[in-house]
């Protein structure tokens, strides 16, 4: 008897790459995608940051400022 496991290997796949994108949303690896995915859709007109810039700006924005509880 022949098994088709092809089915079977397409669905792993579908997971993993489902897991894959979690992953980097959580660890803010697609951060870049989304800025520019949300530039296109609301703002059209606006040219994105470069990889770097964005980069450079988020690194800003999160070590400026007082970063202490007390």
């Amino acid at each position: 008897m022949r098994h088709n496991y092809s089915r079977g290997g397409a669905n792993v796949s579908k997971l993993f790459a489902q897991w894959w994108r979690v992953l980097r949303t959580l660890a803010g690896d697609d951060a870049y995608e989304r800025y520019c995915a949300h530039l296109r859709s609301h703002h059209g007109r606006e040219t994105p940051l470069s990889r770097r810039a964005f980069y450079l700006r988020a690194q800003q924005e999160k070590w400026n400022g007082v970063k202490r509880c007390c």
